[in-house]
């Protein structure tokens, strides 16, 4: 950072002692400072955690949004069987454990832009490689692109969660998760009614391919969800409303950012006990999007089922969004109630998937489920209840890991620690789809594994998660410590400075 910019960004806190007066943080002049009033509406400048989490959401809306659309339709909508989806997401997410550990890491040296650029590119590679194979049967290159996206998401989805539970004040971190959230899969709901318009008529075709078209459109949308994430702007330039910035490394090394995962473990072992929900976040994709929308209903019904699955997620993240930070409850209370919630929708969702699983094994051929068939009523709210849960699920986890912090190094090695295992998880699980393991496993291995790692986690919501976060417990107040974290100069005085 150049001199002229420290300048600008000096900074006046009150010492610990006087640590309930106001401080005040001198405020950066230039267009991206300037927000607008559009009648009786206000636009946030270019440069406030409101703006960046848009723009970022929008990143996500065209990259893996369009892969969730792909997915959501079961077995990325080829025509043979669940094969080919399965041992390309098997490669992607094995990568994508090992990968996620580090993309913390990788993410605070390489800063937001490229992070999310290098992302976005691997989705768009990706989708190509289901269009090679549509064409050419070609399981090469689905392999190779299952990888490369394990690498390229893994630092996506850390640069996302640094922002994510980083940039929002602590009393509108929920409501920041449901944006994104509501934006993000906004993207599937388009992409699933792309692929319902262009598969309309595939009335009886089970198994039949989504056309290359289908495909040729999410490659374009996922290049530009890359090109997209240029318009971000690094996270020392972000200020919040209050003038104050978001607490980051200034200038990270690959040494000290690794020390710094261990570091992370050492310092808030208490992570570990999260560490179950993230592996089962995403185990139960397999089961619901190839062992029950592409198992028991016709190309045109998955259409329609991936459409309202991720409109469900709406739902789920704008109502858990906003109860998370319901301002006249206390933080604790609220952890504890999420908690209870989702133990209660986890039997009340899944008990209703138990009836409809028994109804069909892997050997039946039993007639795939039309929307104008008399029984589909029923499997459709149950699909609508698998959506709505899942970002119930998500929603609760990141605001979880944002009440334990607000330092973002610390929370993008969270996030890394939370994909990471969660793609460890879809690894086996996508494995043992294509072992072709029993509808009925698949279905209460996802059951068993939801509900016993809520019991596992209660503890965090019981003990560690605290009204807010005191920055004493982010960083050693010190000014040596600050201002080399920070990145920029501190001073202390008994009454704040005035820019």
């Amino acid at each position: 950072m150049a001199q002229s910019e420290k300048d600008a960004w000096t900074t006046t806190l009150q010492p610990p002692a006087r640590s309930n007066e106001p401080r005040e943080i001198a405020r950066p002049k230039g267009w991206k400072y300037k927000s607008l009033n559009v009648g009786c509406f206000r636009i946030p400048c270019y440069a406030s955690p409101e703006s960046q989490l848009i723009l970022l959401s929008f990143v996500c809306f065209l990259c893996p949004g369009m892969f969730n659309a792909v997915n959501g339709i079961g077995a990325a909508g080829l025509d043979d069987d669940a094969n080919a989806n399965n041992v390309s997401n098997t490669a992607l997410y094995s990568t994508f454990a090992v990968v996620g550990f580090f993309a913390g890491t990788v993410t605070n040296v390489l800063g937001i832009r490229i992070a999310l650029s290098f992302g976005g590119l691997g989705y768009c590679i990706y989708v190509s490689s289901y269009l090679y194979f549509n064409i050419t049967k070609n399981l090469g290159y689905v392999i190779f692109s299952g990888i490369l996206l394990g690498c390229c998401a893994g630092i996506l989805w850390s640069a996302q969660g640094a922002i994510m539970m980083s940039y929002p004040p602590e009393k509108l971190k929920g409501r920041y998760i449901s944006w994104f959230w509501i934006i993000f899969n906004m993207g599937a709901v388009i992409g699933g009614l792309i692929q319902l318009a262009l598969n309309f008529n595939k009335r009886n075709e089970k198994g039949a391919a989504v056309t290359n078209g289908t495909y040729i459109g999410f490659i374009i949308l996922t290049a530009l969800g890359a090109c997209l994430s240029w318009t971000l702007i690094d996270a020392k330039h972000v200020v919040r409303r209050d003038g104050s910035k978001i607490i980051l490394m200034k200038h990270p090394t690959w040494q000290s950012e690794i020390f710094g995962l261990w570091d992370t473990l050492r310092t808030d072992p208490y992570i570990i006990l999260l560490f179950p929900m993230f592996f089962s976040s995403n185990w139960f994709y397999t089961y619901q999007f190839n062992d029950v929308n592409y198992a028991r209903f016709n190309v045109r019904t998955r259409a329609l089922n991936n459409t309202i699955y991720w409109l469900a997620q709406l739902l789920g993240a704008g109502f858990f969004g906003f109860a998370l930070d319901f301002p006249n409850t206390r933080r604790t209370t609220r952890a504890k109630m999420a908690w209870a919630v989702m133990f209660l929708l986890t039997f009340a969702v899944w008990g209703g998937g138990y009836v409809f699983q028994n109804k069909y094994t892997r050997s039946s051929s039993a007639h795939p489920y039309d929307w104008t068939d008399d029984g589909y009523l029923g499997p459709m709210f149950l699909y609508i209840a698998y959506g709505f849960y899942d970002a119930a699920w998500q929603t609760c986890v990141y605001w979880f890991m944002g009440a334990i912090s607000n330092n973002s190094r610390k929370l993008a090695n969270f996030a890394g620690f939370y994909k990471g295992i969660q793609s460890a998880g879809a690894a086996i699980v996508f494995r043992l789809d294509g072992y072709k393991r029993p509808y009925m496993d698949m279905f209460l291995s996802s059951w068993i594994l939801l509900a016993g790692s809520l019991v596992i986690a209660l503890p965090v919501m019981l003990l560690k998660i605290k009204d807010t976060v005191p920055i004493e417990e982010d960083l050693l107040f010190t000014d040596e410590t600050i201002e080399d974290i920070i990145g920029h100069k501190v001073s202390y005085s008994s009454e704040p400075e005035r820019a």
